[in-house]
């Protein structure tokens, strides 16, 4: 009997070890990023996606252990916003969330279900899919929200960019860059600069040398773009950080320049494409609409189905919206004027209220969603297109810096959150 019980425990030891490196196996933390950890599978995730689009377009790729730390990086930085955007209280609902959905498969030209599909056939899994646009919808929230206080404006900029545009014959050309940073430590050395210096100045040469570009930034780029080769979005020059503008000012495609020396680091850039400016009249939208507040006082629930009521006696006709807003909504600047917002782009509007409007029909009402503002409700006044030139033009100088700025700032945001963190990349990642 003894011997019997003694060959069973030998088993049970080796099915529970079994189990265990199964367990182990499955997944393990790759990094500790102040309370959030990051698993090996999100990390597989990105570079395995990273593999199949460069193999879909030819490209030839560095190292897997580079991809791994690019994977790695960005992901640190996607935790570290995610951690930020539940110490602001920031949640993104799943109406919120099927709205942008719905918004990227019209884009696509799909019904909801032709787009769903398509991604089980690319992704594999819809519902992780949901769940990573959730979770860029709301790090870019936080950055919005984290960034566009420190951006100050004087109508004194606009009029002195307006003047030198004029003066200039200004450029409507934008310009696709490529771009690699080779980062300075915080409080770097005179040692640590040389050595990032030297670093830039070796990567030139490869590039120089006829080294491919994208491959070279998903290598060694330490950018945010890094694991997209460099690439950013189309900007005009006067949009660009003023680093990049005059460093690519008068240059032609191909170009490399640099490196350039900024706070963050040597900054290595080459121009992958000009075109002219393609929009020659823009889309405003005149709206109205109630926001109610969530507090200690009033619950979520409650909010929403404030307006949910409000939205039943509308439709009925038994309540008048300029009314329910001059008495409910806790938009002040709105309110008095009966909710009132005028004629303006959608794109001024927070991503989930731009998608809502972006979505309606002229007089139709939305369902009640959330922004970080609160529970809303929106009806679509009209639609009109308009002139993008002369009456435009101020505007149109007033986002270029702005683009300016937050570019600028995103990169100096991000790197203060990440030299706050406490970060470990563990072994064998």
């Amino acid at each position: 009997m003894k011997l019997q019980q003694f060959i069973f425990l030998i088993l049970l030891g080796f099915a529970s070890a079994t189990l265990s490196a199964a367990e182990r196996e499955i997944d393990r933390v790759a990094a500790i990023v102040d309370s959030g950890v990051i698993l090996k599978s999100d990390v597989d995730e990105i570079v395995n996606r990273v593999k199949r689009n460069a193999q879909a377009q030819g490209q030839t790729l560095p190292s897997d252990q580079a991809l791994r730390t690019q994977a790695i990086e960005r992901l640190i930085m996607i935790n570290l916003q995610s951690q930020m955007a539940q110490r602001m209280g920031l949640q993104i609902s799943d109406a919120q969330l099927d709205d942008t959905i719905r918004n990227i498969a019209q884009g696509e030209n799909m019904t909801l279900e032709q787009f769903r599909q398509q991604v089980i056939n690319e992704e594999g899994n819809y519902e992780r899919f949901r769940e990573k646009v959730r979770e860029e919808i709301i790090t870019n929230e936080v950055m919005r929200a984290n960034v566009q206080r420190r951006i100050y404006i004087s109508p004194q900029e606009v009029d002195n960019l307006l003047k030198i545009m004029e003066e200039q014959g200004a450029s409507s050309e934008q310009y696709k860059l490529g771009h690699i940073l080779i980062a300075i430590p915080s409080q770097a050395t005179t040692e640590q600069v040389a050595e990032s210096r030297e670093r830039a100045e070796q990567v030139l040469n490869l590039l120089n040398n006829g080294s491919d570009f994208r491959r070279i930034a998903i290598a060694s780029s330490s950018g945010a773009n890094a694991l997209e080769g460099g690439e950013l979005d189309w900007m005009n020059i006067n949009e660009m950080p003023t680093l990049f503008a005059e460093g690519i000012r008068g240059k032609k495609k191909g170009d490399l320049v640099g490196p350039l020396r900024s706070g963050a680091g040597f900054h290595i850039l080459t121009i992958f494409d000009i075109r002219g400016e393609n929009v020659a009249e823009l889309t405003e939208v005149k709206a109205r609409h109630i926001l109610i507040k969530p507090s200690i006082i009033l619950s979520e629930e409650r909010a929403q189905n404030m307006l949910t009521e409000m939205i039943t006696n509308l439709k009925a006709g038994n309540a008048d919206f300029a009314a329910l807003a001059k008495q409910h909504s806790d938009d002040p600047g709105s309110k008095l004027n009966g909710g009132e917002l005028g004629w303006n782009e959608a794109d001024i509007y927070v991503p989930a209220f731009r998608d809502t409007l972006n979505r309606l029909q002229v007089d139709e009402l939305s369902a009640p969603f959330r922004t970080e503002h609160g529970w809303h409700i929106v009806q679509l006044l009209d639609r009109r297109t308009v002139d993008a030139t002369a009456d435009k033009k101020r505007d149109q100088v007033y986002r270029m810096i702005f683009n300016r700025r937050f570019n600028e700032e995103s990169a100096s945001f991000m790197r203060e959150l990440r030299d706050d963190a406490y970060i470990e990349v563990l072994a064998d990642n």
